[in-house]
Order: structure tokens, then C-alpha cells, then sequence
């Protein structure tokens, strides 16, 4: 009978326990990965390849051939410059009247006072409503006779036979008028964001303050801001990036190229004027400009704010 020597079949064991060790490790190291797959995947051709395709598009011309044309088209469009105008003055205005109205929404919700639950269901309602809803609610509210002034009049703010027209005004009313509905929409998604930020704040933490004698400001300018920050950059990002991207009710409120905005202009070209020669290069070209300008606004923010060099210190 062969005997097995004692020396080989211990190498054998030695090397079949290494390779499961090193299975072992790759398989956990590989498990995140895994995990994430299908999300990558998924990014990948529903989000990596339209851009790839818009970006192609973009420096592409009608004719096929590579081009800057494009671009030149988009900035002598005679709308190019007030859509910027515009957007810009939309977003400034907009994310800080919303920053503040739901900052201060946020803190006293948080104070849990009796019907702060209710409050907060009613907060949210605009939230719970898609864009083209609140812009179907607004544009028939808003007419001459719509339920706008149907409810002035019976609260007696309005004399019979009296009307606003909310969209008879000028560039600068109108722009107001957006703002405030804007506003209206995305106040209670920037407070839901601030309140889950402020309800992970330890009360200890604020009690301490009040202890050593400050007052409701102080501890809040003092304590609660700054401990809040990491999630007052958030909440500002994901704002700017969607005021930038406003689009949908200014048009169902007041239609196309009455205030241009610069996604209104994409919309405009891909699907109003799509009969035009050059209208998938305009829109190419507008949605490239809007991609440039949302990652800058948002790089510029995050340096202003010093969270690039927060992060660089938490690694060393």
C-alpha cells in the first residue's frame, strides 16, 4: 500500500489553509463593490451615457463635423444672456429667502412645542406635490379670475368687481412672483433637511450653554449653527443645484421665452422648435453651459464654505 508522506500532505494543508485565507480576504474586500454594482451599473447607462451623449452632441454639428460653432450659436441667441440673468437672480434671491424661512421653520419645529407634529405635516404638504401640479394650482389662481383673488375678495381684501392681475407685471414683478412660489415649494424639503440635523444634535450640547448663561440667540448663533454646518452645506448644495435647474412651472406659468431661464432654453429648443436645423446643437450646447455652471456653483460653494479644507484636516 502507498503511504503519504507527513511532509507533503502538511504543505498540502498549509497551502490550501493560505488560499482560503486569501479567498477570504479578497471576498471582503470585494464585498462593497458588490454591493454597489448595480448601482454603478445603473448610473452608467441611465446618467454616464446621456452626458457622454450631450457632451458629444455639444461639440458636434449638423453636418457631423467638430465644432465650437455650437456655443457661438447659444451666446448670440438673443435669449442666451437674460436666461442668465435670470437664473442668477433667481438663484441668489431664492436660496437665501428659502435658507432662512425654513432655518427658522426648523427651529421651532424643534422645539417640540404642543402641535409642532401638525405643524409639520403642514409644512410639508407643498413638498408632497409634483412641479407640474403647483404649476396647474398657480396658473388658475392666478388669472383675473382665478381662486387667488376668489379668496381676497372673500376675505374682504378686494371691494366686488375688483382684480389683481398677478401676471400683467413687469420682468422684476414676475421674477418676484416666481421666487415666492419657488419659495412656497421648497421651503419644507430644505427644513426637512435641517431638522434631521438639529434632532441629531445632543441636548446636552445646548443645555451646556444655557447653563453658562447664554440666551436662546446666543446658543443658537454660538452652538447650534456652527455644530449644524455639515448639514447647512448639504441642504445650501442640493438648493443651488436645483434653483439653477428651475424650469417647469416658470413655463407652465407663463409659457416658453417670456422669462427665459437657461433650462427652459433646453426644453425650448429639443421640444418646441424641434423642427429647426440647428436646434439638437442649441440644446446640446445649453445643456453643456448648465452642467458647467452647476459643478462650478457648486466647487465655488464648497471652497467659500471651507469644506474641502475641513475634510483635508479630518484626514490628517
Amino acid at each position: 500500500m502507498a503511504t503519504v508522506s507527513p511532509e507533503i500532505t502538511s504543505s498540502h494543508f498549509q497551502f490550501w489553509n493560505w488560499n482560503r485565507k486569501q479567498f477570504r480576504s479578497f471576498g471582503a474586500k470585494a464585498t462593497p463593490y458588490l454591493l454597489i454594482l448595480p448601482v454603478i451599473l445603473y448610473y452608467a447607462f441611465f446618467w454616464l451615457r446621456p452626458v457622454m451623449v450631450s457632451i458629444k452632441g455639444a461639440f458636434t454639428g449638423a453636418e457631423g463635423q467638430l465644432t465650437l460653432q455650437n456655443f457661438v450659436m447659444v451666446a448670440n441667441d438673443p435669449s442666451f444672456w437674460p436666461a442668465v440673468t435670470n437664473t442668477t437672480i433667481i438663484v441668489i434671491f431664492s436660496v437665501t429667502l428659502e435658507f432662512i424661512l425654513a432655518l427658522g421653520l426648523a427651529l421651532i419645529i424643534n422645539r417640540k412645542f404642543a402641535g409642532s407634529g401638525f405643524f409639520l405635516f403642514i409644512a410639508m404638504i407643498p413638498m408632497a406635490l409634483p412641479a407640474a401640479t403647483v404649476g396647474a394650482m398657480w396658473i388658475t389662481g392666478l388669472t383675473a379670475h382665478g381662486w387667488v383673488n376668489s379668496l381676497l375678495l372673500y376675505l374682504g381684501i378686494l371691494e366686488e368687481g375688483q382684480k389683481i392681475y398677478w401676471l400683467a407685471g413687469g420682468r422684476a414683478t414676475l421674477l418676484a412672483l416666481i421666487i415666492i412660489l419657488d419659495a412656497w415649494t421648497v421651503i419644507p424639503s430644505v427644513m426637512i433637511i435641517l431638522l434631521a440635523g438639529l434632532q441629531n444634535i445632543p441636548p446636552e450640547t445646548e443645555e451646556a450653554g444655557y447653563v453658562f448663561g447664554g440666551s436662546y440667540f446666543t446658543v443658537t448663533r454660538d452652538i447650534t449653527i456652527p455644530i449644524l454646518q455639515p448639514t447647512i452645506q448639504t441642504a445650501v448644495i442640493l438648493r443651488l443645484i436645483a434653483a439653477i435647474q428651475i424650469w417647469m412651472v416658470i413655463v407652465l406659468i407663463l409659457g416658453f421665452s417670456r422669462m427665459p431661464v437657461l433650462v427652459e432654453r433646453i426644453v425650448y429648443y429639443h421640444d418646441e422648435l424641434s423642427n429647426l436645423d440647428i436646434s439638437f446643437q442649441m440644446a446640446n450646447g445649453y445643456t453643456l453651459i448648465v452642467s458647467v455652471v452647476v459643478s462650478s456653483v457648486a466647487l465655488l460653494y464648497l471652497l467659500v464654505s471651507g469644506a474641502f479644507k475641513k475634510d483635508v484636516e479630518a484626514v490628517k
